[in-house]
């Protein structure tokens, strides 16, 4: 201790120059815009950049698992693709008769593009969990686009660089999800309460419905975040409390966020003629 103290005292102007040089960096990053995005931005890249090797060397030893993933996941969009295919020349037979129609524009066949990524950190101990992709704005990535994984709703994304985005989670205090059960069409929002990352609650489904465990929950696609028919999860419990206009209602999430390594950033070409629209009728749009 007494090495110590002495240490100090030798270089005590150095110390305290040092301290005041950090206080300044510390004020010019507070309260100047430009110098703080740019500390920022430079931040994220470097931090980002240590994540994205960290995360390589744990991914090396799920490649397995993560291969595996992978394999059924292509399996359940070939045979979803096939169905798709069926039905499409079932109905243009029966409804279209001889006519023929084609279109030439991409958005209006396929109006979500979707976007892989790594996950290179995640949380989900917090009251406000994010996650980190290998992924941004190089990749056309933006903010205010959902995340999806194979087994369904991951989160928003939040702030992008040129490589990199972060994304608020399911797991996060402020984060909204408009749903719906399947089964009956009945929309409500899914918010997660803290505790148990598994499980969230499925609000403000009106008494008149009989939801029941088991049951099904999907995004609604009543906004341009997420398309429609995204699992959330299954209903473990339903209450129906004397006080309350609504059902309490619990919902096993279909997503193990303790286990995420690859998702997909959707992008909606038609989000900003949507929001535009919506805008100049005067409706509120509900980003969630």
């Amino acid at each position: 201790m007494r090495n110590l103290f002495a240490f100090i005292y030798r270089f005590r102007a150095f110390l305290i120059f040092v301290l005041l040089e950090i206080l300044c960096v510390y004020l010019i990053v507070r309260y100047n815009t430009y110098q703080g995005a740019a500390f920022f931005n430079s931040a994220n890249n470097y931090v980002g950049q240590v994540l994205e090797y960290q995360s390589g060397v744990t991914d090396y030893f799920r490649l397995t698992s993560v291969n595996n993933s992978l394999a059924h996941e292509n399996a359940e969009l070939r045979k979803e693709l096939m169905r798709y295919r069926t039905q499409q020349l079932s109905d243009s037979t029966n409804l279209l008769d001889s006519t023929f129609y084609a279109t030439t524009d991409t958005s209006r066949t396929a109006p979500y593009i979707l976007h892989a990524g790594r996950v290179i950190n995640n949380s989900v101990r917090r009251m406000n969990n994010y996650l980190t992709l290998s992924v941004g704005a190089a990749d056309g990535v933006r903010p205010g686009m959902g995340v999806i994984s194979p087994d369904g709703v991951v989160g928003r994304v939040k702030t992008v660089s040129r490589d990199y985005a972060t994304v608020t989670s399911v797991l996060h205090s402020q984060m909204l999800v408009s749903a719906k059960i399947k089964s009956s069409d009945t929309f409500g929002t899914i918010k997660w309460t803290g505790g148990d990352y598994r499980r969230a609650m499925l609000d403000y489904i009106p008494l008149h419905v009989n939801p029941a465990e088991g049951d099904t929950v999907v995004t609604s696609g009543f906004n341009t975040v997420f398309p429609e028919g995204i699992l959330v999860g299954t209903i473990t419990s339903v209450e129906k409390e004397q006080d309350k206009s609504f059902y309490t209602i619990e919902v096993q999430l279909a997503v193990d966020f303790a286990q995420l390594s690859y998702v997909y950033v959707v992008e909606n070409t038609r989000k900003e003629e949507r929001e535009n629209l919506e805008l100049e009728a005067g409706i509120i749009i509900d980003e969630q």
